[in-house]
């Protein structure tokens, strides 16, 4: 029997290494992740799908029992609202009929196209008084009644129009540039501010500033004082028991004590009926329409910002997420309707107390498990990657501050939301855990961290645990600094996602 010879036996051991090497690299293309190309974002079709009048969707669910508790709620509010509509029409500088005007069209408007569900409409404290200092620096309302009304819609019209503007463009992120520290510093001051302006009324004082400023305020207090401004302390003890209440009480004690003869200022004649046709009164054109545009931006933004962030705390506290772009169509749509109507600049208000891709908007990203590895990675760059039973995994890919922190927080609700809703229809187990990736966030600011509190305070009342993964040493020290580490718990902050993952569902990553 013939032996083979060495160079036979070398040609063979290569010829197997050749042929076990080719079924490894075989076996280990097919596990070769490749990235895929995501596909373009159509901003015109994302918005044509979601409709422009939600009314659409939850009038189908509507019944006789949420029509009985929206019957009270609409007496209560009306109760708050007409008292206040007079008041605010007279920081406008308006007669008292047009608040009550701006408090009929807008709401009817904002209920077809509107997306919150707990925020009333009409004039506001804020709002009124600003639009009645830039009117009165253009047209003096005592010599010129008509010409400043004529103005006012103008402004009103073109507040509607940039509110509608910036949600058509999806511009929204704008009004993510005030903070919250700003949003509540400016409210709080303009609450002293309107404080102070109603001294005029209640010490009956007759020659008063018409500025706006705290300083200006209480000189002009002060002078009165000096020259002996007659003063009527009788109704200071009414008590606010209720609104509605509160008016009639001081109404009647006004009338059987002839307190407005001594100073008092009272509302005196308002004009019955409704609405009356204001088309032919905006400017259209000349200098008066230059200056409304002015006012009208103006207004238009400070109106916008405070109806999302009253918005935005609703939808937190009710555990729902708010379309801030369907908002501000919303919101314009109702201002442009409410200036041909005789109303003026009417916001979102807190009756009981979008996403363009810029440099300074948080990325964010669905990711899921690369089979056969630990590595996590975006679904739209890797299609093949794996789910995670019952686990949401999202990466933020900039730092959170308050420019991108609101949109942050409504990214990954809504993200939940849209998850929950295809397991539901699948018939399989709800997301019960969120993992947050954050080893790109390079930074968080205050802003960021009460995102973060809020974002963990509705996925508590969802029953959703939340997790954070590799965030970095900055974020880290704020993290407890802040306490927000104590809130979730310091067992929840992991160095990689694979670690968070494996402590959730040790058995099921192994079969992945």
């Amino acid at each position: 029997m013939a032996h083979p010879s060495g160079e036979n036996l070398e040609r063979k051991e290569v010829d197997i290494r050749s042929m076990s090497s080719s079924h490894r690299h075989a076996d280990q293309a097919a596990f070769i992740h490749k990235v895929g190309l995501p596909a373009k974002q159509n901003l015109f079709k994302e918005f044509k799908s979601q409709t422009l009048f939600p009314i659409l969707e939850w009038g189908r669910d509507y019944n006789l029992s949420k029509f009985k508790g929206d019957l009270i709620a609409g007496l209560t509010i009306a109760s708050l609202c007409i008292p206040q509509d007079i008041g605010y029409a007279k920081l406008a500088n308006l007669p008292p009929q047009y608040g009550l005007y701006s408090s009929f069209v807008p709401p009817l408007i904002y209920a077809f196209m509107g997306s919150s569900r707990d925020i009333a409409i009409g004039p506001v404290a804020v709002v009124s008084l600003l639009l009645g200092t830039l009117l009165q620096n253009e047209i003096d309302f005592e010599k010129y009644p008509l010409e400043y009304r004529r103005l006012a819609f103008t402004a009103t019209f073109f507040a509607g129009i940039t509110e509608a503007a910036l949600g058509f463009l999806r511009l929204g992120f704008l009004i993510d540039f005030l903070s919250h520290a700003a949003v509540v510093g400016f409210m709080g001051g303009a609450a002293i501010t309107i404080a102070l302006q109603q001294l005029k009324g209640f010490l009956g004082i007759k020659k008063f500033t018409k500025k706006t400023d705290i300083i200006s305020v209480m000189q002009s207090i002060f002078h009165s004082a000096h020259h002996g401004g007659k003063k009527s302390r009788r109704l200071f003890w009414v008590p606010a028991i209720a609104p509605l209440i509160s008016v009639i009480v001081s109404t009647f004690f006004v009338y059987i004590t002839r307190a407005d003869k001594q100073g008092v200022a009272i509302v005196k004649h308002i004009e019955k009926g409704i609405n009356p046709p204001s088309v032919k009164e905006i400017y259209f054109s000349g200098e008066y329409a230059l200056k409304g545009f002015r006012i009208g931006v103006v207004a238009g933004m400070i109106a916008l910002t405070e109806a999302v962030a009253i918005g935005r705390t609703f939808a937190a506290k009710k555990d729902y997420t708010l379309d801030g772009n369907k908002e501000m169509v919303a919101l314009g749509a109702m201002n442009v309707i409410g200036s041909m109507t005789s109303c003026y600049v009417a916001t979102g208000l807190d009756i009981f107390c979008k996403d363009p891709t810029t440099s300074n908007k948080a990325s964010d990203c669905s990711t899921r498990k690369l089979p056969m590895t630990t590595v996590y990675r975006n679904i739209e760059q890797y299609p093949d990657a794996t789910k995670i039973p019952g686990i949401l995994i999202v990466r933020v890919d900039s730092a959170i501050y308050f420019s991108n922190s609101n949109y942050v927080k409504e990214r990954i609700l809504r993200w939940l939301t849209d998850e929950d809703e295809q397991l539901k229809a699948k018939d399989l187990p709800r997301i019960d855990v969120l993992i947050l990736e954050m080893s790109p966030v390079t930074d968080i600011d205050t802003s960021g961290i009460h995102a973060l509190e809020e974002l963990y305070r509705s996925l508590k009342k969802r029953e959703v645990e939340i997790l954070l993964a590799n965030p970095g040493q900055a974020v880290i020290d704020k993290l407890h600094s802040s306490k927000f580490a104590d809130l979730i718990g310091a067992d929840k902050i992991f160095l990689r996602v694979a670690d968070a993952v494996l402590t959730c569902r040790p058995k099921v990553v192994d079969d992945v």
